[in-house]
C-alpha cells in the first residue's frame, strides 16, 4: 500500500494505514488520511483526489484562511465540516530565529488542545462516525493535522514510535511547502529557518506535555475533550483491522 499520495499541487497528502497497534491489529488502509490544504486541488489532483473515493473532509483551518485560499471542490456525496481548532493565530514566518523553536511550537500546541477542545472533540467524532475514507488537513498538514493524527493513532493503540516517526515524514515536505510560501509572499522575507519542519522532538515534547497535564492521551481525550468510551471504541472497530 502506498503512504504517500502524490499529486502535484498537494505535498503532504498520506494514508494514516498499515501502523500496528497494542492489540495485534493494524490501522486500515484507505479509510484516514492527512494532508495540507485541499483548498489547491484542481485538474489532474482533483481526478486523482476524487478516485481516493473520500466522502468525509474535515478542514481544521480558520474561516478566514479558507477564505482567502478556497476549500476541498465540492461534489456529489462528498460531506465537509470546518472545525477551526486553533484559537491564537500567529504567522510561523516570523517566528523569532533565537527561541527554541520545537519548544515553542510544543506550546503552541499546547494552547490548542486547551483551546480547540470542543472542536477536537466533534472531529474525533465525524472520525468515528464518517462512512467510507476520510481525510482531515490544516494549510501545511503540520501542526494543527499532526495534533488530530496524534490523537487518532493514540486512540488507536498505535505506539509513540510509530506516531512519532509519521509525525516526522512532514519534512519530506518542508522543501515544497517552503517553496508555496515564498511563492505566496514575494517581497516578504522568511525570517524563522524552521518554517514547514518537522522533527520528531515536536510531537515527543507534545506528548509528554499532555501526559503530565492529563495523566495520558487518554485522559485528556476522556477528561478535558469529553469524548466518550463509546465514540473511541466506534473509532477503534472502524478503522483497525486483523
Amino acid at each position: 500500500m502506498e503512504r504517500h499520495i502524490t499529486f502535484q499541487r498537494l505535498h503532504n497528502f498520506r494514508d494514516l494505514g498499515g501502523y500496528r497497534t497494542d492489540d495485534g491489529r493494524t490501522v486500515r488502509w484507505g479509510q484516514l488520511y492527512r494532508s495540507d490544504s485541499l483548498g489547491k486541488l484542481a485538474g489532474a489532483d482533483l481526478a486523482r483526489f476524487r478516485e481516493l473515493g473520500v466522502r468525509t473532509v474535515i478542514d481544521l483551518r480558520y474561516p478566514w484562511e479558507i477564505e482567502a485560499r478556497g476549500r476541498v471542490p465540492h461534489h456529489d456525496g462528498l460531506v465537509w465540516h470546518n472545525l477551526s481548532i486553533e484559537h491564537r493565530p500567529y504567522d510561523q514566518a516570523t517566528i523569532d530565529p533565537a527561541v527554541d523553536p520545537w519548544r515553542y511550537l510544543a506550546d503552541r500546541y499546547a494552547e490548542v488542545a486547551e483551546d480547540g477542545a470542543a472542536e477536537l472533540r466533534e472531529a474525533l467524532e465525524v472520525v468515528a462516525e464518517a462512512d467510507g475514507p476520510l481525510v482531515f488537513h490544516c494549510a501545511s498538514g503540520k501542526d494543527r493535522t499532526g495534533l488530530l493524527a496524534t490523537l487518532l493513532l493514540t486512540l488507536l493503540g498505535v505506539d509513540d514510535e510509530q506516531i512519532v516517526a509519521d509525525f516526522a515524514l512532514t519534512e519530506l515536505a518542508t522543501e515544497r511547502l517552503v517553496a508555496d510560501w515564498r511563492a505566496a509572499h514575494p517581497g516578504r522575507t522568511l525570517l524563522w529557518p524552521g518554517y514547514g519542519r518537522a522533527p520528531a522532538e515536536i510531537i515527543e515534547l507534545v506528548l509528554a506535555d499532555l501526559r503530565a497535564a492529563h495523566g495520558s492521551v487518554h485522559g485528556y481525550v476522556t477528561d478535558r475533550l469529553g469524548v466518550s468510551e463509546k465514540t473511541i471504541t466506534q473509532l477503534r472497530e472502524r478503522l483497525l483491522t486483523d
